[in-house]
């Protein structure tokens, strides 16, 4: 990261953004949606454009008063920042979202599919270490998470 808050996005995780913004053209640069909130969030989260309409229609089909939706319209509306990536690969991560998870020098790119996230270094260490912690005394010593794909097709 540099010190007006830019970090290179992976050329890989550019691709998936491009083809994740209908609106987007070569030379344009395509928009994406940082969501920051929640104070146990040590991560960003970036979405692709495609990914914020279909999370979109999925508030919509909530039930409109429900708790539930009005803390997901929370998180999705009033704490996230829109925003894209410039001509050289690059997002600026402003001042507030920068502090909010601690980045300093480097940043830490996790990807989901359709969205990505940004950490700490540090602190995604710090995450996956308490998920395998949490996660060993549930599981076999030699599990493999691949076993909880869904079959597809035959037998």
């Amino acid at each position: 990261m540099d010190a007006k808050g830019r970090v290179s996005i992976p050329a890989s995780f550019r691709r998936v953004i491009e083809a994740g913004d209908p609106d987007w053209q070569p030379g344009a640069r395509p928009q994406i949606v940082i969501v920051y909130g929640g104070a146990e969030r040590k991560f960003l989260e970036v979405f692709t454009m495609e990914a914020i309409y279909e999370i979109d229609e999925q508030i919509d089909a909530m039930q409109r008063g429900s708790v539930e939706r009005a803390e997901i319209e929370e998180l999705m509306y009033a704490q996230s920042h829109q925003t894209d990536i410039d001509g050289d690969g690059r997002l600026v991560l402003p001042q507030k979202l920068r502090e909010k998870i601690g980045l300093k020098a480097e940043a830490f790119f996790a990807s989901a599919g359709t969205s990505f996230k940004i950490w700490d270094p540090e602190a995604y260490e710090a995450e996956q270490n308490a998920l395998a912690s949490e996660r060993a005394s549930d599981r076999p010593e030699r599990y493999d998470p691949l076993v909880n794909l869904p079959k597809i097709g035959g037998a």
